[in-house]
């Protein structure tokens, strides 16, 4: 199994839209694990680690959103995967000091 990995950024109006549930979903359907959150500047941070072709699915998805979002920027950083995760989950906000 050669996993990738995927560190994202996503600005816009992404917070208050249900963004990080439909990034659930979607990563969900497409067996990718790792974790969803905003942050305090208004982004959502995601990282996910699974199969590069569900992985290029699940970016393609996080770049249009669901439909009451919108998506102005993704920045995105690939890596090795860590094989940490066992699910994709929500977590807290979180805050930068």
């Amino acid at each position: 199994m050669n996993d990738s990995r995927i560190h994202l950024f996503v600005f816009g109006r992404v917070q208050g839209v249900g963004f990080r549930y439909f990034a659930k979903r979607k990563a969900d359907s497409l067996l990718i694990r790792g974790w969803t959150r905003n942050c305090s500047d208004r982004s959502v941070e995601i990282i996910a680690e699974g199969n590069r072709q569900n992985l290029d699915l699940f970016l393609k998805a996080i770049s249009s959103g669901p439909p009451s979002s919108n998506v102005s920027k993704v920045t995105e950083n690939w890596e090795s995967a860590t094989g940490e995760f066992t699910e994709f989950s929500i977590k807290r906000t979180q805050y930068f000091r």
